[in-house]
């Protein structure tokens, strides 16, 4: 039987997208489906990972400004700056990656489709434009990767102008002098570093008992520290009563009660930013009649080739759950496109890292200290102060801790984490020794560029060797393990 299509993806965002271009490295005929009219990339490129970034280094820039040389006659960042300045940073941006993309697409001759899919069956997917006419096509195989979206807040409504998602932040029209963030997770943490390197005055309402639990003991420490440097104020298990507008004192109220105080708090403040979870975008995408099998939150379920309960229909990245980031999904739609074309490749092997974008940047890989006491792995660590490397003394950057936790018996490094600037990729050394099942012995016996912040790795390795010597190891005997 023959096909339009070797493969029809459903989403431009990474996973989509990193499953075009490398079907068509093998040869295959590849139509993506995408709703957006105006963009490719989905949430990826237009309002998740690449916009938000871009505002995260326009207030980078401005804090880094500021630190250096003062506030201009007592002006804070956003006296000074405009949104229209961050925003048009960001535009700029976005507009160079949207049109790297779609060149992409044209030189691999991916052929693309605008408006709503809808998987009719395991072969056809039909296309509704915004004209309201719809389009059939036939196809091999098929790939889900449309995404998710923010979930609405339960006890107040977001209006997109002073009540806002992490979508809308990104389009606001002023800095604003205060600002309430409704969330507990990472974005949470990432929108109030970035605001608060503005200026504003952050405060956090976490409906959880802790901050970031996943950190490392004194990563989160640190984290502490310079939150409250910061002036970032955290109220834990917090619950919202109300969200309203205060028409007499131009505001809007935040009412809540902590469990900690169970009272009636209010706090004012210019905008809210409530950041919630997220539900995978399943809703119409395929005929009831097909055997496609979803979690209870309603994530697709795959086998490990990401292949769904229909053989040759396929879903890789945030609409399959959780690791849900961009750097995961760039690789499930690789994968996937080698599973449904029978070409040999490996999944990526050992730990993940996570990167969190906040002002600084924390990234980890591997075990933890309390981890590791927990496995009952015998394990020592090495640590580096930031305000010890000479090239963050240079960037005025010295807040944060670079720490290895590595095995005491053989110096096997086993996790690395890192809380202070370009932490994200600072953190790829530590990720290609651990693949290496290496030791922290490299970082000794390795020249290291100087002044840098990858520095930090060698100081930390002698700093964790100098704990295995105090701890009555002799070290000869270190070194040559």
């Amino acid at each position: 039987m023959s096909f339009d299509y070797d493969v029809i993806i459903i989403g431009s965002g990474p996973a989509g997208f990193s499953c075009a271009m490398q079907s068509t490295k093998f040869d295959k005929k590849v139509l993506i489906v995408e709703a957006d009219d105006n963009h490719l990339g989905g949430s990826w490129l237009n309002k998740g990972t690449v916009p938000s970034k871009a505002l995260r280094e326009a207030a980078d820039l401005i804090q880094d400004f500021h630190s250096q040389f003062g506030d201009e006659k007592g002006r804070k960042p956003y006296e000074r700056f405009k949104m229209d300045d961050l925003l048009s940073y960001k535009k700029v941006a976005l507009e160079s990656k949207n049109k790297k993309v779609k060149t992409d697409l044209i030189k691999n001759e991916v052929e693309t489709a605008r408006g709503w899919g809808k998987i009719v069956d395991e072969n056809t997917v039909e296309v509704k434009t915004s004209l309201n006419q719809t389009v059939t096509y036939t196809t091999k195989n098929i790939l889900i990767a449309v995404g998710s979206s923010p979930e609405p807040p339960k006890s107040f409504e977001i209006n997109h102008k002073n009540v806002l998602d992490y979508n809308s932040i990104l389009n606001i029209t002023h800095i604003p002098r205060r600002l309430v963030i409704v969330g507990s997770g990472v974005i949470s943490f990432e929108y109030a570093t970035i605001f608060s390197s503005l200026g504003t005055t952050i405060t956090i309402l976490n409906d959880t008992d802790e901050f970031l639990p996943f950190l490392d003991h004194e990563i989160k420490e640190d984290v502490s520290k310079v939150l409250k440097k910061k002036g970032i104020l955290v109220h834990s298990m917090a619950t919202i009563k109300e969200v309203k507008r205060n028409p007499l004192r131009t505001c809007m109220e935040v009412m809540f009660k902590t469990e900690k105080e169970d009272r009636l708090q209010v706090l004012e403040t210019d905008q809210v930013l409530y950041v919630g979870g997220k539900s995978p975008n399943t809703e119409n995408l395929f005929d009831q009649s097909l055997d496609i099998k979803l979690d209870s939150e309603g994530y697709i379920n795959t086998d490990d080739n990401y292949r769904t309960d229909v053989k040759n229909i396929y879903a890789a990245g945030d609409v399959t759950g959780n690791p849900t980031s961009a750097s995961t999904s760039f690789v499930q739609g690789r994968l996937a496109a080698c599973s449904m074309f029978d070409i040999p490749s490996k999944a990526p092997t050992g730990d993940i890292p996570y990167g969190i974008y906040s002002i600084p940047e924390i990234s980890g890989i591997g075990l933890t200290e309390q981890q590791a006491e927990e496995e009952g792995i015998e394990a020592t660590v090495g640590r580096a102060y930031y305000k010890n490397l000479t090239y963050a003394d240079i960037n005025h950057k010295t807040d944060g801790l670079l720490k290895l936790v590595f095995r005491t018996d053989n110096l096997k490094l086993l996790g690395v984490h890192i809380f202070g600037d370009q932490a994200t990729d600072l953190i790829h050394l530590g990720q290609s020794i651990m693949a290496q099942d290496g030791t922290i012995k490299y970082f000794i016996e390795h020249v290291l560029n100087y002044p840098t912040y990858s520095e930090a790795y060698r100081i930390a390795a002698f700093n964790g060797v100098n704990r295995v010597y105090k701890a009555g190891v002799k070290y000869k005997n270190i070194l040559e393990k």
